[in-house]
């Protein structure tokens, strides 16, 4: 065992503690060791060199212990509390702030409670407005105060951000076909280039204004915690100017991006509006959809590459490659903008294959996805996967909930729509009357209406059904006995034109055909 395994190993023990913890929990990450007690984690960085990161030696390490320390307590000096010495004393005992040889550094942070992790909350459907609008109060005020100078400002010039946006293309070209289609990369890259081509001027006005600061560099829902003392941030970017040093509108887009993929982009919208009203910069919002792109870029990337990882099991990187899609596939939504966007329906009775053709469209095409399932749980303040097996018409499938919901769904297609985006919706849309309000909205954002009709035997529904309530991770509360009185109810898709309705029979083929029919029938070109 060398010096450092020894270190790692001591620390796992509450003797190494002053606290004398009565418990401790070790994690790792591809750049850290944690050590969490009850009250407080211990962060100890590993002797690693990435190239763009480089802790190989005891002084580097050091030195961006107190790096960390520094610059996260600008967002919250009350959890990074200080940077503690690890030494070795009397017969080789290791421990914090004992006596002795100091072997290593760690960063020591207040312990925040996992569950005021944005990240979870977001998952259970637990964040309010007003904690959305906090966070971009916070950050605006925080960028309103950042560092900026003209090192810092050479950051955003045009070749600076360049260099990011090139580089991410150069490290993803591997993934072409695994976790991003060739059509993706190349859009993506094309828009990328053209954008920096034909902004020029506008990016080195931002950094010439002095819009280019030292800000976190990392700002995502994993990093945010709504304790309830108020919002805390953590784990900026401590390890590479070349990532902090940035515009603030880049940094403010990472957030809204990763809001976005949450299904969120109500909150991101919210995000967006009060950091604007903070700040003022509203040129920012030129580079909105450009960030968004980057970051979601990155975020794909980032999953992407544990996919190398000998160490990772097999589970863990096909959920990683799934998280790396998501993305890309955002990514790929945001540069999807339209002065006639579409609104697709993807209608049907639960069963019928509508969610899986709605989901398809999306990521194929660059839609957004609003599926009710989500909605109405979100609504009723119950995470996703939470089921409530109501009988027909009870309990979240009243007709006034059902009401409540359709209406939410509506209005954040509008919010997509006004936006010049197109929109799939996920719901069974079983009543004229539902269908038209849709329609109306496409109408009054200039949309094209669109509906998709998911139809399938009666056999096929029911072996659907039973398969989806075995899976843990199932959304949909449909059951055999459900859909049996809900088909009685349904009302046949007659109002609509001919020429705006596709009808397909997803027990009749395969998900690819069926996807691929849909697609062809509505003109749309996937990537």
């Amino acid at each position: 065992m060398n010096d450092y395994e020894a270190i790692i190993e001591a620390l796992q023990h509450p003797g190494a503690y002053p606290e004398r913890p009565s418990s401790i929990e070790h994690t790792q990450t591809h750049i850290s060791h944690l050590f969490l007690t009850p009250d407080a984690v211990y962060k100890v960085k590993k002797p690693v060199d990435f190239g763009f990161l480089n802790f190989s030696t005891f002084e580097q390490r050091r030195f961006f212990c107190y790096e960390e320390l520094t610059l996260n307590q600008r967002l919250s000096p009350d959890v990074y509390l200080q940077v503690v010495k690890i030494r070795r004393g009397p017969g080789g005992r290791i421990a914090i702030d004992g006596a002795g040889e100091v072997v290593e550094h760690a960063v020591k942070m207040r312990r925040l409670p996992s569950e005021s992790s944005l990240d979870l909350l977001l998952a259970l459907n637990r964040v309010k407005d007003q904690q959305v609008e906090e966070l971009g109060h916070m950050i605006g005020g925080f960028h309103l105060k950042a560092e900026t100078n003209s090192e810092i400002a050479g950051f955003g010039s045009p070749e600076g951000v360049a260099q990011n946006v090139v580089e991410n293309f150069e490290q993803t070209a591997e993934m072409i076909g695994r976790t991003i289609s060739p059509a993706k990369f190349q859009r993506l890259k094309d828009y990328s280039t053209a954008f920096l081509e034909k902004h020029r001027p506008l990016f080195e006005r931002r950094a010439a204004d002095g819009h280019i600061r030292d800000c976190h560099g990392d700002l995502h829902n994993a990093q945010v915690f709504l304790a309830p003392e108020g919002v805390r941030i953590i784990d900026c970017i401590e390890f590479t100017k070349r990532f902090r040093y940035t515009d603030v509108a880049s940094d403010m887009a990472f957030m809204a991006m990763d809001l976005d993929h949450a299904g969120r982009h109500d909150l991101s919208k919210l995000f967006v509006e009060h950091w604007l009203a903070v700040t003022g910069d509203h040129e920012a919002m030129e580079l909105l959809d450009f960030y968004k792109v980057y970051r979601a870029y990155v975020r794909g990337k980032v999953e992407g590459f544990r996919l190398g990882d000998p160490h990772i099991p097999r589970e863990e990187k096909d959920a990683a490659a799934q998280r790396a899609r998501g993305y890309f596939n955002l990514a790929y939504r945001y540069i999807q903008r339209s002065d006639k966007p579409r609104l697709i329906i993807s209608a049907g009775l639960i069963g019928s294959g509508k969610s899986t053709i709605a989901r398809h469209l999306a990521a194929d095409c660059g839609m957004a996805l609003i599926a009710s399932d989500l909605v109405r749980k979100r609504l009723a303040g119950v995470a996703p996967t939470a089921h409530h097996y109501d009988d027909f018409g009870q309990g979240l499938y009243t007709p006034e909930f059902s009401d409540r919901t359709y209406l939410e769904v509506n209005r954040l297609a509008r919010q997509f729509l006004e936006e010049g985006r197109s929109v799939v919706m996920d719901a069974t849309f079983g009543s004229r009357a539902r269908r038209e309000a849709a329609a109306a909205v496409a109408a009054e954002t200039g949309a094209e209406f669109w509906a998709v009709e998911c139809v399938a035997n009666d056999e096929a529904v029911k072996q659907r059904l039973k398969r989806r309530q075995q899976r843990a991770n199932s959304v949909s509360d449909g059951r055999w006995e459900i859909y049996q009185q809900e088909k009685g109810q349904f009302q046949p898709l007659e109002e609509v034109p001919q020429g705006r309705r596709v009808v397909v029979q997803t027990s009749a083929r395969p998900v690819g055909e069926s996807v691929q029919y849909a697609v062809e029938q509505l003109g749309l070109d996937p990537a």
